[in-house]
């Protein structure tokens, strides 16, 4: 698996896991809504990580960054809560986006040595 493929199957666990949350919910909250966002984002830029465009890669790790640390807090409280569901469903949320993470360091690692050894073969 590439990095534009684990990035959109994390942008698709971050739309379809929270909108399961939200309508599965006796009382949901409109906070469910923004982990869908940032998917939204997150898919919305897979062309561009398509065609390894650095600058969207970059911003889609960042923005996987955020969603990863800012994930720790519904866990938490989802642990507080009991609510075994929730639980695993931003588990896997965050398990999909560390994966994003690591993917897109490989990826930009690979990048940077297949450039290297470009140059080396220029000289």
């Amino acid at each position: 698996m590439n990095a534009a493929n684990v990035s959109l199957i994390n942008a698709l666990l971050l739309i379809i896991l929270p909108l399961f949350g939200y309508f599965l919910s006796d009382n949901p909250s409109s906070t469910a809504f923004i982990p869908v966002g940032f998917g939204v984002v997150i898919a919305a830029m897979n062309p561009g990580i398509r065609k390894h465009n650095k600058v969207i890669a970059h911003i889609a790790v960042l923005i996987t960054l955020l969603v990863f640390g800012a994930l720790f807090a519904p866990l938490m409280s989802a642990f507080k809560r009991g609510d075994t569901a929730a639980v695993i469903r931003v588990s896997l949320m965050l398990f999909s986006s560390l994966w994003a993470m690591m993917m897109f360091i490989k990826s930009f690692i690979d990048a940077r040595k297949a450039r290297k050894a470009a140059e080396a073969e220029s000289e």
